[in-house]
């Protein structure tokens, strides 16, 4: 059954096609005979009672250098489509947070992957926070003094910004770090919101494992080493993918998160597990599917669209 699909995402021209999810996704979309209209998030608006974009017909290639071809320039009602896949990469901020309240007037009419409502609820760092049983010791704050207190409790701890991602201001201070109070004083400065603040865990050298569910069930696993002279293990920051195998204790975190991932609309998910700690909670713009594929492992882009396709049949009753 061809679908109507409008893809709401960063730059494609940006895009490295060799690791990326979203791209995946579109090949795989396009092989199914799905058409596929893109748009940027500064293009859509609501025009009274109607969500529109301005975008233009794409297709796709696996192809560095030459991996897509754009079409047809218009403006379409949002409304009419059947699926809109929601790819933007954050900053999790006032205008991303803005796309989900517009995204979630057409929803689920037309189905937005993921829900929009449960995306703006669901913060990679702070969602997570219901599970803190699954977590390691973990702080959220603004406060020097916590801070302080904290370390003096756990000796080695990270800090990071509570709405960041991809490594970005990820910092490790270990007991004996004079810094301490310049950093605090510098995410005072740069952020308005809270922080995160965790107890730094060792397993982390063997890797930060990334665990895919699709539609609440586990799909895929790949694990990120960091490089040897670096803390993060995000590939954005020289971690390097390999393939891994689920943990008893990974199998049993998924299986704690898995009905309210699916209770909440949120088919394309991905976790992050350091040793026995879940840390993460990615549902805004997740990403390993490719390199899952190429250890051997599942098409979780097929997975997904197996997923989305059986939602709006059953949404159409048919």
């Amino acid at each position: 059954m061809p679908l109507k699909i409008a893809c709401q995402m960063d730059p494609i021209d940006r895009i490295d096609i060799r690791g990326d999810s979203t791209f995946a996704m579109l090949l795989e979309a396009q092989k199914r005979g799905h058409e596929l209209f893109y748009y940027t998030p500064q293009h859509i608006a609501l025009d009274g009672d109607r969500l529109i974009a301005r975008g233009e017909t794409m297709t796709v290639e696996d192809k560095i250098g030459d991996h897509y071809k754009l079409s047809n320039p218009r403006k379409v009602d949002l409304g009419t489509w059947d699926v809109v896949l929601l790819r933007q990469d954050p900053p999790f901020d006032m205008a991303y947070i803005t796309t989900t309240h517009l995204l979630e007037r057409i929803h689920p009419r037309t189905l937005v992957v993921n829900d929009p409502a449960h995306v703006r609820n669901a913060p990679e760092k702070v969602w997570v926070l219901e599970f803190q049983d699954l977590m390691p010791p973990t702080l959220v704050t603004r406060n020097a003094e916590d801070v302080r207190e904290f370390r003096a409790r756990h000796k080695d701890i990270i800090l990071k910004p509570l709405y960041g991602n991809g490594g970005a201001s990820v910092f490790r201070i270990r007991e004996d770090d004079t810094n301490l109070n310049s950093l605090i004083e510098l995410f005072q400065t740069v952020f308005r919101e809270p922080f995160m603040v965790q107890e730094f865990r060792p397993e982390v050298r063997a890797g930060d494992k990334r665990i895919i569910l699709v539609d609440g069930e586990v799909a895929g696993a790949i694990n990120r080493v960091p490089a040897a002279d670096e803390t993060r293990s995000n590939m954005h920051v020289g971690g390097q993918a390999v393939p891994t195998e689920l943990t008893p204790r990974d199998l049993e975190i998924c299986a704690r998160l898995g009905p309210h991932l699916k209770a909440r609309g949120l088919i394309f998910t991905g976790i992050d597990v350091i040793g026995p700690y879940l840390t993460e909670i990615n549902v805004t713009s997740p990403t390993g599917i490719r390199q899952v594929k190429n250890f051997g492992g599942n098409d979780i882009a097929a997975m997904i669209w197996d997923a989305v396709e059986r939602k709006v049949v059953s949404s159409r009753g048919m």
